[in-house]
């Protein structure tokens, strides 16, 4: 995406227009990582979530605004969504062992039944009692209990933070959004939107980008 390209998009929508939510005037290019994602891969933007499994923010803004950003957008085909984990160690102790429990019920198909339940009830997190949350979405406990004591997603799981740090990303929930664009790896982001803001943010900066056309 050219820095031509980049200028001309800018310039087509009111910055002004957004509460907090920003365009994106330096060059952030953003990959998946092998992180999960829901949504098409042709879909015309992607929508990058930087999130902490302990931070109460995460889960307002899951409660109360992810469902309707994927029933208007990524079921319909105009988003796909990628989830980075981000946990903030320093404060958050419990996020970096859901963040790996996630990833664990990822390998028997329920990664984001993992992640819907950590984010709903995040008093339930605590490492003893992760086991029961594989036994609840019925996996085999055992294969999970292998997998959490490994520790074989924690380089992973790191290396996302990195990426969050080196986009700057400084706090959770973080949402980068950009085109997508099917040659490239990794997507230029466009637009920043910082917190658990209401849905219509969300929308308008959505609708920001599905409305450009190339020139």
């Amino acid at each position: 995406m050219s820095a031509v390209f980049l200028a001309l998009f800018l310039i087509r929508g009111p910055h002004a227009g957004y509460a907090q939510s920003s365009d994106i005037r330096e060059e952030i290019l953003i990959g998946a990582g092998g992180a999960p994602s829901i949504g098409e891969k042709t879909a015309k933007v992607t929508m990058f979530e930087f999130s902490d499994y302990q931070c109460p923010l995460c889960s307002q803004y899951f409660n109360w605004t992810m469902k309707q950003v994927m029933d208007e957008y990524v079921k319909t085909g105009k988003v796909k969504y990628v989830f980075r984990d981000f946990p903030l160690e320093s404060i958050h102790p419990l996020a970096l062992k859901a963040a790996e429990a996630a990833h664990c019920g990822g390998e028997q198909g329920k990664y984001w039944e993992m992640h819907d339940r950590f984010l709903r009830n995040q008093m339930s997190i605590g490492i003893d009692v992760l086991p029961l949350h594989a036994q609840t979405l019925a996996l085999d406990v055992s294969k999970f209990r292998q997998c959490l004591d490994s520790g074989k997603y924690t380089a992973q799981i790191r290396e996302s933070v990195a990426d969050g740090k080196k986009a700057g990303v400084r706090g959770t929930p973080s949402f980068f959004l950009g085109l997508t664009n099917s040659n490239e790896p990794k997507v230029r982001a466009l637009i920043y939107v910082d917190g658990a803001q209401p849905y219509a943010v969300f929308k308008e900066a959505i609708d920001k980008l599905l409305s450009f056309t190339w020139p």
